[in-house]
């Protein structure tokens, strides 16, 4: 199965990911998903392929989290819901393989999925 990256070109943790797997000789898929926005569904996939709750995938650092939920206590499902309507709250890159995902924060984790 290929390895999927969720990738936000702006970002030079996901840029580094993207060469990371370009040295391992890996084939990737990217989904740029400030473009093409996830689905719930996925987002949920994703946060369980993690093994984290949603809150854990949170940029807390983002103003739009500063301006909207700091000091917010949130259902999961609201936090989803959060992250899709601004998905640059998502953290990024995440890199998933066979049903596994790491935030590959550093670039490193990326090995975990190997």
């Amino acid at each position: 199965m290929s390895v999927l990256v969720y990738h936000n070109p702006q970002c030079s943790k996901s840029r580094c990911a993207l060469d990371f797997l370009k040295e391992m000789n890996q084939s990737f898929e990217v989904i740029e998903y400030m473009k093409n926005p996830i689905t719930v569904e996925e987002l949920t996939m994703l946060i369980q392929c993690l093994g984290i709750s949603p809150v854990d995938l949170l940029r807390k650092n983002e103003q739009v989290y500063k301006d909207h939920y700091k000091g917010k206590l949130l259902s999961d499902n609201e936090w989803i819901a959060a992250m899709i309507e601004f998905p640059k709250l998502i953290e990024r890159p995440i890199v998933v393989k066979n049903g596994k995902a790491v935030i590959a924060r550093p670039t490193e984790r990326i090995n975990e999925l190997f």
